[in-house]
C-alpha cells in the first residue's frame, strides 16, 4: 500500500494512498532512523499508520525535511541535459572533456551533497553562496535507500549548484554543491514502487511574482537505471543510517539565467507533489 509521509515541526504525519487526505499522526517511537534500517520499510509504515493515532488536517505549507541521520548523496550528468551544460560551464578551465566522458563511462559520477542540519525542508529557504556569481537549481527525482541497499521510496530534491564555481575549476565540485541550505527534500517522503518513465518533472521560478524560468523533462530520459545509481553508491560503502540519493537533472536555465535573493523555486515531480522554496544568501 503506497504511504506519504509528512514531517511537520511537532509530529509525522501519514497519509495512505487508499485513503488521501486523511493524515494519521505516527505514534512517538516512529523514527525515520529505524525506517532507513528496516529491513521492509513499507511494513514499518503500514504498522504506523494503523496504529491509534489523530488525525490531522493537510500539513501546512512549511514542512521540515524527512530526515533524521541520514546521508545524502547525488548523481551528476545524469541526462544529455546536464552533460551539455557542464561542457559548457567548464570549457573555458579545459574540463569540459571530462563531463563527456563521464556520461558514457560505466561509472556514474556521485558525490556527497549534504547532512541533515545542511537539508532544507518545503517551505523553507534555500541558499546561494555569498562567493558565487552563477547559480542554478536542480530538479530531481531523489531515491530513499535503507541501510541495506534496498530503494523503497522517493521524495523531490533541489540540488543547488554554483556554477560558477565547479566551472571554474572541476575540483572545486564540493564547494560548488556542498555548504549550509544547499539543497532541499520534500514536501513528503513517498513509500511505494519507483515512478513509471513518462513521469514529469517540471520547475518554476518566480521573481516578484512574475515567471522567469520554466521547464520539463521525463525519467525516461535519465541515461542511468535508479538500481545502477544506487549498486555504485553502496559500493565499498557503509550507510548505518540508510541514505538518499538524488538522481540527477534534465532542466537546466540558460547560460545567462542566475539565481537572486528572494527567488521562488517550485519543482513539481507527479505522484509526490510540490517542493517550494525562498532563496537566501549565506
Amino acid at each position: 500500500m503506497p504511504f506519504r509521509i509528512y514531517r511537520t515541526a511537532t509530529s509525522v504525519l501519514i497519509e495512505s494512498h487508499e485513503r488521501p487526505d486523511i493524515f494519521r499522526e505516527a505514534p512517538e517511537e516512529f523514527c525515520f532512523n529505524d525506517l532507513f534500517t528496516s529491513e521492509e520499510p513499507a511494513d514499518y509504515v503500514a504498522a504506523a499508520y494503523e496504529s491509534v493515532g489523530k488525525t490531522h488536517a493537510r500539513p501546512s505549507s512549511n514542512l521540515m525535511a524527512p530526515i533524521r541521520d541520514q546521508e545524502i548523496w547525488a548523481a551528476g550528468v545524469t541526462y544529455f541535459r546536464s552533460r551539455t551544460a557542464r561542457m559548457e560551464e567548464a570549457e573555458t578551465a579545459g574540463g569540459d572533456v571530462f563531463y563527456d566522458r563521464v556520461y558514457e563511462a560505466d561509472r556514474p559520477e556521485l558525490f556527497f551533497k549534504a547532512t541533515a542540519p545542511r537539508a532544507r525542508g518545503h517551505g523553507d529557504t534555500v541558499a546561494i553562496r555569498s562567493d558565487s556569481s552563477w547559480d542554478v537549481p536542480e530538479p530531481e527525482l531523489t531515491l530513499a535507500i535503507n541501510s541495506n541497499g534496498k530503494i523503497f521510496g522517493h521524495t523531490i530534491g533541489n540540488d543547488m549548484s554554483s556554477r560558477s564555481i565547479e566551472g571554474e575549476n572541476p575540483l572545486y565540485l564540493p564547494q560548488a554543491k556542498v555548504y549550509t541550505g544547499s539543497c532541499s527534500i520534500g514536501p513528503c517522503l513517498v513509500i511505494s514502487d519507483l515512478p513509471a518513465p513518462e513521469t514529469k518533472i517540471s520547475i518554476e521560478i518566480t521573481r516578484g511574482g512574475d515567471s522567469i524560468f520554466s521547464g520539463e523533462t521525463r525519467l525516461s530520459q535519465l541515461k542511468r537505471s535508479f538500481d545502477e545509481l544506487s549498486g555504485f553508491l553502496f559500493r565499498s560503502n557503509d550507510f548505518a543510517h540508510g541514505a538518499y540519493l538524488m538522481t540527477g537533472t534534465g532542466i537546466v536555465p540558460q547560460s545567462d539565467f542566475s539565481l537572486k535573493v528572494n527567488d521562488v523555486i517550485s519543482i513539481t515531480i507527479e505522484g509526490i507533489g510540490i517542493l517550494r522554496n525562498e532563496v537566501e544568501i549565506v
